[in-house]
């Protein structure tokens, strides 16, 4: 955890690399996309926590047909600027067998903790796996799962803000930033 001053200081350094209306925009287009396909589906939506929190607070007032909700928790960062081992710590509640199920998460990365999330889901009996992320970093390299809904495209940066975090702060921010120098 960041002292507030060390948060301060890694917000004043960093680079607004999506504004609060260009995020508004794309979480509108990305619920249009999602009505397109799943409006009949009765699907279950889990929201990945903790970084899908905003992402999924602002996404779900805007899917106008009926759903059911849960979340799920697992980590592979810890506070950290790297991720590792995935830990799960909650799987939903809500039963996933013989359901659509669309997964909501902040950021498709190198994409382990979405396949880790898709197998474990389709094991538990899911009819299909739907995944909507706001932003798909763009790594430069083939990923193991691709998200069937997209907010944004990010550079291969660290970026912060709208529910992702930078060693525990700013996931508040309506905007989204990224780091100037990686640690």
């Amino acid at each position: 955890m960041l002292a507030p001053a060390q948060a301060w200081e890694i917000l004043e350094s960093a680079e607004q690399v999506c504004s609060a209306a260009t995020i508004a925009r794309a979480v509108q287009r990305i619920a249009a996309d999602i009505t397109r396909v799943l409006a009949d589906d009765n699907p279950l939506v889990l929201s990945v926590m903790g970084g899908a929190v905003v992402f999924t607070g602002q996404l779900l007032p805007l899917l106008r047909f009926p759903l059911s909700f849960d979340y799920m928790h697992l980590t592979r960062y810890r506070n950290a600027m790297s991720g590792g081992r995935i830990e799960w710590k909650v799987f939903p509640l809500e039963a996933v067998a013989g359901r659509v199920v669309l997964v909501v998460d902040d950021i498709l990365d190198e994409g382990d903790t979405m396949l880790e999330i898709r197998t474990r889901v389709l094991a538990a009996g899911a009819e299909r796996f739907y995944c909507a992320v706001f932003a798909d970093k763009d790594i430069g390299k083939p990923k193991p799962i691709a998200a069937d809904f997209v907010g944004l495209p990010l550079p291969n940066r660290y970026v912060f803000g709208f529910g992702m975090d930078v060693k525990g702060a700013w996931r508040n921010l309506p905007e989204i930033y990224a780091m100037k120098c990686e640690e």
